[in-house]
């Protein structure tokens, strides 16, 4: 028993080392800090943000202050048996990820959904990717991609589930294990999160479950990589918000690259197709 106990643990191990390597080689975690930097030089892209940004700050504030008083102690001091001196920190970024992620349910439930969705197509038409918007909205005439941006046609942006809590729930012991654990944490939050990123680009690509599936099989480093960067970045609650919109941006760009790149050829939109045959 402790044979293959052992064996099982060498192979999740080996596992996780690829996993890692291909994330690294992959290069995707740039894209949040190039979502960072695309939003801040793209005033069109704020106004979906700004739209909502008062009432999300203050939930933001709220919940944060919760957390820490409640339960930042009573954590710090099961987490000083095995973290020791470490507990002071370890604790702290066990709540911010907490706060992180009660804001982030609460805000996409109730808040920011239809922003998120306005941003990731708002770039996609800053990227003259305006066909694939096509296939989920309507576009108009307009001076700016938002100002495009018409009635939505699908809505893809799953709202919260208990499923996703109770997985967060059993991952959560791990941030009891000194360091590592916090890490194999945050891991495991990106190996979700990075996937979950691309919803919107999915369904504009009107992929069934086993197309996604597949894709996300053979990518499945470079999400891992994008969903760390993303997770870290949401990490902190007061900012959490502001990461979530250009996160999305970030996630546009990625998905405006595979287009130009022809990266994945399954699932081209009606209209693609259709003039593909108009040239034969």
């Amino acid at each position: 028993m402790a044979d293959r106990v052992k064996e099982v643990a060498v192979e999740e191990a080996d596992r996780l080392k690829t996993l890692t390597s291909d994330a690294a080689r992959s290069g995707a975690y740039l894209y949040p800090i190039r979502g960072i930097a695309y939003f801040l030089s793209h005033r069109s892209l704020w106004k979906p943000l700004t739209s909502k940004l008062v009432p999300t700050m203050t939930l933001g504030l709220g919940v944060t202050t919760f957390m820490f008083f409640f339960t930042y102690l009573p954590q710090a001091a099961m987490m000083a048996f095995t973290s020791g001196p470490l507990a002071v920190i370890s604790a702290g970024l066990l709540v911010l990820s907490e706060s992180s992620t009660i804001l982030t349910i609460l805000s996409k439930t109730f808040l920011i959904d239809d922003a998120l969705i306005d941003t990731f197509d708002g770039v996609l038409l800053s990227k003259n990717s305006t066909d694939l918007v096509l296939e989920g909205r309507q576009i108009k005439a307009g001076g700016d991609p938002i100002a495009k941006l018409g009635k939505l046609m699908k809505k893809p942006f799953a709202k919260f589930t208990p499923k996703a809590l109770i997985r967060y729930l059993m991952y959560l012991p791990l941030n009891f294990i000194p360091v590592v654990g916090t890490v194999v944490f945050i891991l495991l939050q990106g190996k979700r999160a990075g996937p979950a990123a691309h919803t919107r680009y999915y369904q504009l690509k009107q992929w069934n479950k086993a197309q996604q599936e597949k894709h996300i099989e053979q990518y499945r480093g470079a999400y891992t990589g994008f969903g760390v960067a993303a997770v870290l970045l949401e990490l902190v609650p007061l900012a959490s918000i502001l990461f979530a919109f250009t996160n999305t941006v970030g996630a546009a760009l990625w998905a405006a690259d595979i287009e130009k790149q022809h990266i994945t050829k399954e699932g081209t939109a009606p209209k693609l197709r259709e003039q593909a045959r108009n040239a034969e």
